[in-house]
């Protein structure tokens, strides 16, 4: 492939696409984000499952843009909480709530929990315009912190204990936080097969037809 292949992260969260710039940094491609393109619409993210949720966002990019498009979509998954606050994680606390807010109220209504158990769940969706979309998923157990603790990351970052590092997940470097999170290890799914995946948008992507204009 001569020119770096463009692929639209269908996010505008510059943390995450930080993220996702180092984790396919060596491959030839070029990562872009929704504010890099103009005003498109935004996508109800209604789904009942990561997985609906990841495919419609990537999807809906996709066509619209005309480039491949990958989003993810992750949340916290809370055993005392029955799973919440799950595919809400990022509406947990209002439209409006910043994720100290977020980490606020999961903190509150975890404060008689003796059972901290939580798990980061991720789902990686990639899709073509033309609707086709490879999916990758992964999980890391960890939990609830009793306070927030550290300042990297973003979301709820800073009340997600990880023990075998006895840190929260915002007390992790980027690199730390790659190699064990579950975005980190839904990417490297996606890294271990990138050359395939390569492969399958070339052959998925809709080809332009060259016309002949005759008088």
């Amino acid at each position: 492939m001569q020119h770096p292949l463009t692929i639209v992260i269908a996010t505008r969260n510059k943390g995450k696409t930080a993220e996702i710039r180092q984790l396919l940094g060596n491959y030839p491609v070029t990562i872009k984000n929704l504010d890099d393109f103009g005003p498109i619409p935004e996508v109800e993210e209604d789904g009942e499952t990561f997985d609906e949720n990841a495919y419609k966002k990537a999807s809906f990019a996709a066509r619209i843009l005309g480039y491949p498009a990958l989003a993810d979509d992750s949340g916290l998954v809370v055993e005392a909480l029955d799973g919440a606050p799950g595919v809400h994680s990022a509406r947990y606390a209002g439209t409006d709530a910043t994720d100290t807010d977020r980490c606020n109220k999961l903190l509150k209504a975890m404060k008689n929990q003796t059972n901290r158990k939580a798990a980061f769940e991720c789902v990686l969706s990639i899709a073509v315009p033309t609707g086709p979309a490879l999916t990758y998923e992964a999980r890391c157990e960890g939990f609830i912190s009793q306070e927030l603790a550290g300042t990297s990351g973003f979301g709820y970052d800073p009340v997600f204990f990880y023990p075998a590092l006895n840190k929260t997940f915002a007390q992790m470097s980027r690199a730390e936080k790659n190699k064990i999170s579950h975005r980190g290890k839904a990417f490297q799914e996606l890294k271990d097969e990138f050359d395939k995946v390569l492969t399958w948008i070339t052959q998925n992507m809709p080809r332009q037809e060259k016309f002949t204009c005759s008088e």
